[in-house]
């Protein structure tokens, strides 16, 4: 069957939520469960981690059903999550802390910004949760990065907001929400969630490496980090953001977390991709490791297949 050329092709985005509750089952429950079975949204992965207090959520879908299902999520984490009360290993500003777009398939990154902008609005007529806007759909330079916007987290944003006219939400009155804080809403490129856990029980340590990492300290240009403790497994992790895994690969980032670690004495326990993952990314550290020459992911033969029926569908 001939295709109609004039049929718009639908916008894909992936969508990742990160919601500041990490232990109570019946509330992750609750929370995954406005993004299960709704036509236009698949939910990729969940992943919650009782140290850090955080739920993470990776979505795809279309740009509208994927703003009805974070909008009644947004909805569930009001009537759950009081910041007054919550504590974690993760920085936070927000019962909803962040949400991420970024697009996948037939959607630019300026139109996905637009996009977030559109939403936000929504978002804070919705909720009454004040938003930041940051990376691409930052409106001031300074606000690009997420670190800047979350700087002293939730107990100190929620005072500075009051007095501080460059603290301010982009939308929203000049107060937090008086029990979800604010909500970070940006269009980004695909990043990797990527952890590192030591064997020590020193965050000291942890954190002294992150330093070495992290762009802000002078380390790699697409890596955020910091150093967190482990206190239901007695050890330590390296927590990053891998912003840009084609100027930074994974491997690149590994090596150097041992070198540092050796310095201390201590061991690499293992290592943890949170969430989902360009293929891309992975496959560029097991060439690495295994020495492949010449390899092209084209010889992966479900990458090959899905790229040859994704050439179908269009």
């Amino acid at each position: 069957m001939s295709q109609n050329p004039l049929r718009k092709s639908k916008q894909i985005i992936e969508c990742v939520p990160n919601f500041s509750e990490g232990r109570r089952y019946e509330v992750i429950q609750e929370i995954e469960s406005r993004f299960r079975d709704r036509k236009g949204v698949y939910m990729l992965d969940s992943r919650a981690d009782s140290d850090h207090n955080r739920l993470v959520i990776s979505l795809a879908g279309e740009p509208e059903p994927l703003a009805d299902a974070l909008i009644d999520a947004a909805k569930t984490s009001l009537r759950h999550i009081d910041m007054e009360k919550h504590t974690g290993g993760h920085p936070r500003i927000g019962a909803v802390d962040v949400i991420s777009f970024t697009p996948l398939r037939n959607i630019t990154m300026a139109e996905c910004a637009e996009l977030t902008h559109e939403f936000g609005a929504r978002y804070y007529r919705e909720t009454e949760i004040p938003v930041y806007f940051y990376e691409e759909s930052a409106t001031r330079p300074d606000r690009k990065n997420l670190e800047v916007v979350r700087k002293g987290q939730y107990e100190l944003l929620c005072e500075e907001v009051k007095h501080n006219p460059d603290r301010r939400p982009d939308i929203g009155d000049p107060c937090l929400h008086p029990s979800a804080g604010a909500t970070a809403i940006g269009a980004r490129k695909l990043l990797v969630a990527f952890n590192v856990n030591l064997a020590t029980a020193d965050v000291g340590i942890a954190k002294k490496i992150a330093a070495t990492l992290r762009s802000s300290s002078g380390g790699f240009r697409h890596v955020k980090a910091i150093g967190l403790a482990l206190e239901s497994r007695g050890a330590v992790q390296v927590s990053m953001n891998v912003t840009d895994y084609e100027k930074n690969s994974l491997y690149r980032v590994l090596e150097m977390v041992r070198m540092e670690a050796r310095r201390y004495g201590v061991a690499v326990l293992g290592t943890e991709v949170y969430g989902m993952v360009s293929a891309d990314a992975l496959l560029d550290s097991a060439a690495y490791y295994m020495q492949t020459e010449g390899f092209s992911p084209e010889q992966i033969i479900e990458m090959r297949l899905l790229e040859m029926m994704g050439e179908e569908n269009d």
